[in-house]
C-alpha cells in the first residue's frame, strides 16, 4: 500500500506528515470532547491515551491532503443525553484546531457522522 504524505517545505529540506498521523490526531482530538463516547473504529476507546500511535486509524477515518489542505471524514458515537449537533460541532472545532496547530496544514472541512448513541 502506498502511503500519502503532506510535504512541508523548509530551508533545510522536506518534512513529510503521513495521512495516518493526521488521522490519529483527529481521533485523539475527537475523544477529548465531552459527550463523545468513542470514535467509530476505536475498539478500545477507554485505553486510547495509553496506546497513542499504536493503532492505524486511517482505515476508519478518511483523510485527504492536497496542496497542504486537509479534508477529514469520521464517524463517532455520542453518549446518551448529549446534544448531537453540539457534540458534532465541538468535534469539528477541536479536530480542526488540533490538526492545524500540530501540522501547520490548513483544514478545509471536517465531516462528522454520528453513527451511534451510546446508552451506557
Amino acid at each position: 500500500m502506498e502511503e500519502n504524505y503532506a510535504v512541508c517545505d523548509d530551508v533545510l529540506g522536506d518534512v513529510r506528515i503521513s495521512d495516518e498521523v493526521v488521522a490519529n490526531i483527529a481521533v485523539i482530538a475527537a475523544g477529548e470532547i465531552d459527550g463523545v463516547s468513542y470514535v467509530i473504529g476505536d475498539t478500545k476507546p477507554n485505553e486510547l491515551k495509553n496506546i497513542v500511535g499504536m493503532k492505524n486509524y486511517s482505515k476508519d477515518i478518511r483523510v485527504e491532503v492536497c496542496d497542504r489542505i486537509v479534508s477529514v471524514d469520521m464517524a463517532i458515537a455520542v453518549k446518551y443525553g448529549f446534544s448531537l449537533p453540539k457534540v458534532g460541532k465541538a468535534v469539528q472545532e477541536r479536530v480542526r484546531t488540533s490538526i492545524e496547530n500540530m501540522t501547520g496544514l490548513e483544514v478545509s472541512d471536517i465531516n462528522v457522522r454520528i453513527a451511534s448513541v451510546d446508552l451506557k
